[in-house]
């Protein structure tokens, strides 16, 4: 399997519309000798630098961290905070003061600081940090003036092998430019963020780059400069850019309340060789749908277990990564366009999206008391919840949200996405059953189901 390095520090009218000029390449020396320089003058002073401080428990000594220690002698004993800082980059995207970057270089802060290409430093409002998508959006006061802003492009119209610019600070030397062409489009399997669906790009992105402006020739927004491939933490050509129309979502629900994406209902996977063969399908292309939600927007449109989704608006789904991309650049109402595959018979079809359903209420809380899963978040589980945690569609049970450091959950390895089926001999179906179950008890037998694994935990009083 691939490793990969996340990069921290990683209107209509009735006229006709007019055709997108054609694309050429250059055909003489004068032509390669060209200048990006007019373009860079314009988006460089919208591209910031992002620092993020964060206070960290740390032991003093080594010692103090052996979990014995803690066991014998109680607490944290010899601990100290200590100052972390992490630098990415930023882009503003309005003129008041919006900022776009990458979740994870401000994830944890608790002091985010932008500084602007004229070295003017200002304090900044986190609107929105979104560990799906890996964005966050940012707000600082301009008192006013109108701050430089690079705008959206539509990354459904770039194309393989256009010419790309990077800018963003890596490694902290100040504000660099790269260029590159765009490697490849969709790549799904990076595992950057839970919708995975990136722009590949060879202009060099380093650590520092996080959150930076991925640029077409013409000073648009491509993406957002995500991750790199790397065996060494540095650029080795292969970097992966957020997709504008995704960002631009994110953007759009910082300034409305909040990110709803929107969601059709169905679980999929990749059509391979043989399952086409056996369908009938020409070309193994499409996302064969092993579990379609009940009265939700595929459901309702007509699609079953065993149909096959080509496309959304005209965009090809090869895969369930693909599928969530293509839905989440739409907002719940949207109507959207597909090509499916029903029994044998190919169709075009409307879809009409909507948000999941919290179905149970979720009745998140946070485990108290004394019990192996005090400090664990928890909640019923919901079409909401699961695709929150990017679960499976009808996953079913209580579900662990987070677990919090220094806490018996933490301690006892429990993650998040981890269901909680016993406690006891007791089937647990309900965040009230949960609770009853640990307070009642001065020793718990945990059954815990973890991706499709049972595992059990046995715990003394």
């Amino acid at each position: 399997m691939r490793k990969l390095l996340a990069a921290l520090s990683l209107a209509l009218l009735a006229t006709p519309a007019l055709a997108d000029p054609p694309k050429a390449v250059p055909n003489s020396m004068p032509q390669v000798q060209l200048t990006f320089a007019p373009v860079v003058k314009r988006i460089a002073p919208a591209v910031v630098n992002v620092y993020a401080r964060s206070i960290v428990q740390a032991p003093m000594n080594p010692f103090f961290s052996d979990p014995l220690f803690s066991q014998l002698f109680g607490g944290n004993p010899g601990m100290r905070q200590r100052v972390q800082q992490s630098l990415g980059s930023g882009v503003i995207v309005r003129g008041d003061g919006v900022i776009l970057t990458n979740n994870h270089v401000v994830q944890g802060g608790t002091d985010i600081v932008v500084a602007l290409s004229d070295k003017r430093e200002f304090k900044a409002k986190v609107l929105l940090a979104d560990p799906r998508t890996d964005l966050a959006v940012l707000k600082i006061d301009t008192k006013g003036e109108t701050m430089p802003t690079v705008p959206f492009g539509d990354s459904d119209k770039v194309q393989v092998g256009d010419l790309v610019l990077a800018v963003g600070d890596p490694f902290g030397v100040g504000q660099t430019v790269t260029m590159g062409i765009v490697s490849a489009l969709a790549r799904t399997q990076v595992s950057a963020s839970d919708y995975q669906f990136f722009i590949q790009t060879d202009a060099a992105i380093n650590p520092g780059n996080s959150g930076g402006a991925l640029v077409t020739t013409d000073g648009k927004l491509a993406g957002i400069n995500t991750a790199i491939y790397s065996r060494s933490g540095g650029s080795i050509g292969i970097g992966f850019a957020i997709p504008s129309n995704l960002a631009r979502r994110v953007v759009e629900g910082a300034m409305g309340g909040g990110v709803k994406l929107a969601w059709v209902g169905v679980d999929g996977q990749s059509v391979t060789a043989d399952i086409a063969a056996s369908l009938g399908i020409a070309v193994p292309n499409g996302v064969l749908l092993k579990s379609v939600y009940p009265g939700g927007p595929a459901a309702n449109a007509g699609l079953h277990v065993g149909d096959v989704i080509f496309s959304v608006d005209g965009q090809p789904t090869n895969d369930m990564q693909s599928l969530n991309y293509r839905i989440a650049t739409h907002k719940a109402g949207d109507v959207v366009a597909m090509h499916v595959h029903l029994g044998r018979d190919a169709a075009d079809i409307k879809v009409t999206l909507a948000l999941p359903p919290e179905n149970p209420p979720r009745q998140a809380q946070t485990i108290a008391g004394r019990n192996p899963l005090t400090g664990a978040k928890v909640a019923n589980l919901s079409p909401a919840v699961a695709t929150e945690l990017q679960m499976p569609l009808m996953a079913r049970g209580v579900v662990i949200m987070s677990v919090a450091d220094g806490t018996p959950s933490g301690g006892y390895g429990f993650q998040p996405g981890d269901i909680v089926r016993g406690v006891n001999g007791v089937e647990i179906t309900n965040v009230g059953q949960l609770v009853r179950a640990l307070n009642g008890a001065n020793a718990w037998s945990l059954v815990v189901d973890r991706g499709g694994q049972r595992l059990a935990l046995n715990v003394q009083g």
